[in-house]
C-alpha cells in the first residue's frame, strides 16, 4: 500500500553513510521534507542522481531537509549493502544530504516505495503533497529535477503543488525473498 496525497509522513529511524541515526518526523524540515528512496545500482537512480543533489544544494538553506534511502536487498544486489554506500559516498567527496540504509525494508514499505528513485515531498505539516518522478526523463538532465523544483517552489510560496502525483519510473525496489 502507497502514501496517498495528504497522508502524514511516516516515522523512521536509520542510519546515515557515517552511522549517524536520523529520526522522521523531529528532523523534517520547517517549509518541506524530501524523502527518495534510490540505490547505487539502478540506471535510472544513477542517471537522476546529480540533479536530485542540485535541488539539495538549492534548496536545503530553505527550510527543505532532505533523506535518501536506500531499501534493496544487498544479499541479491551486494552493490546496494551499507557498506557499499558508504564507499560510494567517500568515493564522490560526500553528500549534501543524508544517505540512509533501510536494512529491515520497514521504511520503504510504510511509505509504499516502488521504484528507485521514488520521491516522496511533505509538506511543513508533515503531509504528502507530491509523490513521483523527480522529471519527466531520466535522460535528460535539462530536466533539472523540475517536478520536484515545482513542488518545492509551491510550498515556499506558501501554496500546493499544481502536480500532486506521477507515476515513479525507475527500477523496482529489490524486496528481500
Amino acid at each position: 500500500m502507497s502514501l496517498a496525497i495528504g497522508d502524514p509522513m511516516p516515522s523512521f529511524s536509520l542510519p546515515d553513510t557515517d552511522d549517524r541515526i536520523h529520526t522522521l518526523p523531529e528532523e523534517a524540515g520547517s517549509s518541506a521534507t524530501v524523502v527518495v528512496f534510490t540505490c547505487n545500482h539502478c540506471p535510472y537512480a544513477l542517471a537522476w542522481h546529480d540533479r536530485l543533489l542540485d535541488v539539495v544544494r538549492d534548496y536545503q538553506d530553505r527550510g527543505v531537509a532532505f533523506f535518501f534511502v536506500n531499501p534493496n536487498d544487498a544479499d541479491r544486489y551486494p552493490d546496494d549493502s551499507f557498506s557499499a554506500m558508504k564507499e560510494r559516498v567517500a568515493r564522490e567527496g560526500g553528500w549534501p544530504a543524508p544517505y540512509l540504509r533501510d536494512e529491515s525494508q520497514e521504511v520503504a514499505r510504510a511509505f509504499g516505495a516502488k521504484t528507485t528513485p521514488d520521491v516522496f515531498v511533505f509538506d511543513g505539516a508533515r503531509k504528502l503533497v507530491y509523490r513521483g518522478a523527480p522529471d519527466a526523463d531520466y535522460q535528460e538532465p535539462s530536466q533539472r529535477a523540475s517536478w520536484l523544483r515545482e513542488a518545492l517552489d509551491a510550498l515556499l510560496a506558501g501554496r500546493l503543488p499544481d502536480r500532486q502525483e506521477t507515476e515513479p519510473v525507475g527500477c523496482s525496489v529489490k524486496w528481500k525473498r
